[in-house]
């Protein structure tokens, strides 16, 4: 009985010693933890009013969004705007135009950046360095001082090259696959490096070639870094206005869909009903496609975060 007893009255101290430590360090860290939850909240939502309000604008009346005294609700939903969007003439045209351009450009910018991040940093060659340097200063031009520049490299292209040149859509798949390509590169060097050497060495002792170990062992250990790098360049193709307006000159055939936005911009007064609608629309793919990846792009992200 003494020992147990002693036992007891040595354990029951240094047990019960820690516990109000931790108790003091959650109260200590609570007050923190909640500031910065109640932080990100009003953050979330600072960033997300602006969608707010753009979906709202598209379902009031038009006497409510020309209103002095606009309200953050209405009682009188509409969808009068959404019906002149869709009856705008080639408004699917201009749809099907940005879907194939952004697609495109996803598909084409991934496997080119996959296969060139590869190279620079398996391959062991002069001005390797130089390259990635050129990488980075290209992210750091501003695509506004290179857009006359390109205009009339896309004209004189167009001379030679069929279906590249202005008034077309690969005028504005090419600038875009370019822009695009410094930015995935860089940030898929890293996911490349990350993969061992030694995983390499065992698939050719295994009788891989280098094709098969590139496609079938490497691409699946890089994809979340691809589907991040998609989304960007998804979004900026999806969103572009600047080489939409420069470079589609007279084929309004081949506008996309930021075009159809300007047959809202009237003389005798805007129809920001209509703005806000075709503006909703244009979002819908945007977050269909970011749904789809999310779980891709956080780890995606959490890696480049990591190297």
């Amino acid at each position: 009985m003494s020992l147990s007893s002693a036992s007891r009255s040595s354990v029951s101290p240094s047990s019960a010693g820690p516990r109000p430590r931790r108790r003091s360090r959650l109260r200590i860290r609570r007050p923190w933890r909640l500031a910065a939850e109640v932080a990100a909240l009003l953050i979330a939502v600072v960033v997300a009013f602006p969608l707010y309000w753009m979906v709202l604008s598209a379902f009031k009346p038009a006497d409510e969004v020309q209103s002095s005294n606009p309200r953050p609700w209405t009682w009188n939903p509409s969808l009068d705007a959404f019906r002149r969007v869709f009856e705008q003439q080639d408004f699917g045209r201009y749809f099907l135009n940005s879907l194939f351009v952004a697609g495109t450009v996803v598909i084409a910018s991934a496997l080119i950046a996959f296969l060139a991040a590869t190279a620079v940093t398996r391959f062991r060659f002069k001005l390797r360095t130089t390259v990635l340097i050129m990488f980075l200063v290209a992210q750091m031009v501003p695509v506004e001082a290179l857009t006359i520049p390109m205009f009339f490299l896309m004209r004189d292209v167009g001379d030679t090259v069929p279906g590249v040149g202005l008034n077309t859509l690969g005028s504005l798949i090419l600038p875009h696959i370019a822009f695009s390509l410094p930015f995935a590169i860089w940030m898929l060097r890293g996911f490349v490096k990350a993969v061992p050497e030694s995983l390499e060495e065992a698939a050719y002792l295994d009788g891989a070639s280098r094709t098969r170990f590139l496609w079938q062992i490497l691409f699946p250990l890089v994809l979340p870094g691809l589907i991040a790098t998609s989304v960007f360049s998804f979004i900026s193709t999806w969103n572009d206005f600047l080489f939409a307006k420069s470079f589609i000159i007279s084929a309004t055939e081949n506008s996309t869909l930021p075009m159809a936005l300007l047959v809202f911009f009237k003389d005798e007064g805007n129809d920001w009903g209509g703005i806000m609608a075709a503006s909703t629309i244009m979002t819908i793919p945007v977050l269909i496609f970011f749904v789809l990846v999310q779980r891709r792009l956080v780890s995606g992200l959490g890696g480049a975060v990591k190297d």
